[in-house]
């Protein structure tokens, strides 16, 4: 599951959530070097022609889009939430593209609320509490969010 309980500090407990990342850096490069491969491979048979020409921008800008594509969506997952819970404050900080996003509330008023229907996504999960409703890991799946607010649960009762 993507997300990990800090060690506590104290009286201090820490949750980091983050989106699945199944492609490395050396996957990404393998995949790419596969799928060139694999699409040159008809070229050889128009090799010595004025065909291959022809052929060439088109595959080499199908290698590119992919790329590029693939480039794209791991930088938009490029997200971390950081909840810190304290008996004082809870603090979710979210780092994504768009900058850091902070949202603060007493511990004594928090309630992790499971949407099972009528949220955008089945199993949605928020935190209620201090002067608006948050969102808490978006980017996971419907059983991760639903293991995540059974442990988010636990833990605001102890901090209670």
């Amino acid at each position: 599951m993507p997300h990990q309980w800090l060690p506590l500090e104290g009286e201090t407990r820490r949750l980091h959530l983050w989106p699945h990342r199944p492609l490395t850096q050396r996957g990404f490069a393998g995949f790419i070097g596969v799928t060139s491969a694999l699409i040159a491979l008809p070229l050889f048979a128009a090799l010595g022609s004025p065909v291959l020409w022809a052929l060439l921008p088109f595959l080499a800008a199908a290698i590119a889009a992919l790329w590029f594509a693939l480039r794209k969506n791991a930088r938009d997952r490029e997200i971390l939430e950081d909840l810190t819970l304290t008996p004082t404050r809870i603090t979710l900080s979210r780092h994504d593209r768009q900058g850091r996003r902070d949202w603060e509330a007493n511990p004594h008023w928090v309630r992790p609320h499971l949407h099972r229907q009528g949220g955008p996504v089945p199993n949605y999960l928020t935190l209620r509490g201090g002067p608006r409703e948050v969102e808490l890991g978006a980017f996971l799946s419907e059983e991760e969010r639903l293991a995540l607010h059974d442990e988010l649960a636990r833990a605001l009762a102890v901090l209670r």
